[in-house]
């Protein structure tokens, strides 16, 4: 993850994502560099829009749902369901996206 994050950091700063500059900011981290990791992610970046495949992985955050009240029924299983539906296609979809700046 930390080779992902330099990439993700220098894009931030409006840097070039290259070999050295990855190897540069896992350095100044404190982490043991990998030539053949980095060679393999700035390889898979080429090409790749970093903001569109951000915004296509961004996860909706779900809100919390308050407790039922005392004296009101429950939600239905039924809505419940389509809920827990509907927040796995989210995630689906998210992760799908984020598979796009691996190549």
């Amino acid at each position: 993850m930390e080779y992902v994050y330099s990439a993700m950091l220098l894009h931030s700063a409006g840097k070039k994502i290259t070999e050295e500059n990855i190897k540069k900011v896992l350095t100044a981290a404190g982490v043991k560099t990998d030539a053949t990791r980095i060679k393999a992610l700035t390889a898979s970046l080429e090409g790749v829009n970093i903001d569109d495949a951000i915004k296509t992985a961004a996860i909706p955050v779900a809100a919390a749902t308050p407790a039922p009240a005392e004296g009101k029924p429950e939600e239905k299983k039924e809505d419940k369901k389509k809920k827990e539906e509907k927040e796995e296609v989210s995630e689906e979809e998210a992760a799908a996206g984020l598979g796009a700046l691996f190549g």
